[in-house]
């Protein structure tokens, strides 16, 4: 018997059955997503308490307040800046690493490890490794260009190369985590297909292009929704390698707003350039959604 001709009473308490399975995602969902969401837009109305001074509200005067200030200005073109830099690259990159790996070539799975131990270190590691590589006159790039009678560069202190340095760190850790997510796809698509195209004269370009490629398109749009948000949250190792500096050149949203939140104690206009961030996010996240499902094929 279905549910559609089960009496009303039945479809009542399987409808029931189904809400009560859900209750627990729902209320986490609310209870660490929603709420936080609301309570920080709340928050964004009013000045920061201090000592006996209690909020104030004011409306929406932090959000005139960020319209002129420079700092939210370079920290918002350098986080677009950083977004394009690291998830074009580093998806790019995972796709290529994954189709390597995923054919039969001697060292396979050392090869899977090599890649994936990015991912595994902590970001305080990798940007302790990095800070030695980019140590100028003693670190790694600067012996290699030292050796090819180039000069040292201060790579972390020089406003022109300090975001592409960080940058350069993201694409590396993270590149190796999305090729797991494509290296899972890849192991999915049947080899008939590369033996069909191959009988039509489809080159390898051809393959991955018009018949490979589509079918990646679900995995591609989870890691570009992952790369977007991993671009707007990064704060920890921009703390060991350049601190927002030099003058403010590699200062992000999120590094912005723990500045103004936690150095300046500054929490209503904090709270006003988070919520700005979450609205970037929902309408990158939503382009993304509009765009890509058209383009998406399912086995």
């Amino acid at each position: 018997m279905t549910v559609s001709s089960a009496s009303p009473a039945r479809r009542h308490a399987a409808a029931l059955h189904g809400w009560l399975l859900l209750l627990p995602a729902a209320v986490m969902l609310a209870a660490f997503t929603h709420y936080p969401a609301l309570a920080t837009f709340w928050h964004s109305l009013h000045t920061t308490a201090r000592g006996n001074r209690a909020a104030e509200y004011i409306g929406f005067e932090h959000y005139q307040d960020m319209l002129a200030d420079p700092i939210f200005h370079l920290a918002l073109k350098n986080n677009l800046l950083y977004a394009l830099g690291t998830i074009v690259p580093s998806v790019a990159l995972a796709i290529v690493m994954a189709l390597w790996v995923n054919g039969r070539i001697a060292g396979r799975g050392a090869l899977r490890l090599a890649y994936f131990t990015p991912t595994m270190l902590p970001m305080i590691a990798v940007a302790n490794i990095w800070l030695f590589f980019y140590t100028p006159d003693y670190g790694l790039l600067d012996q290699l260009r030292g050796l090819a009678g180039l000069p040292a560069r201060n790579w972390l202190g020089s406003p022109d190369s300090a975001l592409w340095a960080v940058m350069t760190v993201a694409v590396w850790k993270e590149a190796g985590f999305f090729m797991i997510f494509y290296l899972a796809a890849l192991q999915q698509v049947s080899p008939e297909l590369r033996e069909a195209a191959t009988l039509e004269g489809a080159s390898r370009w051809q393959y991955f292009w018009q018949v490979l490629f589509p079918l990646l398109m679900p995995t591609t749009l989870f890691v570009l929704i992952n790369a977007t948000i991993n671009a707007f949250r990064l704060v920890d190792h921009l703390f060991v390698m350049t601190r927002g500096g030099p003058d403010n050149a590699s200062t992000l949203l999120l590094y912005y707003i723990y500045e103004i939140g936690f150095r300046f104690w500054d929490q209503g206009y904090a709270a006003a350039l988070t919520m700005v961030l979450l609205a970037l996010l929902a309408v990158v996240a939503l382009v993304k959604f509009l765009w890509l499902e058209r383009r998406i094929h399912y086995q």
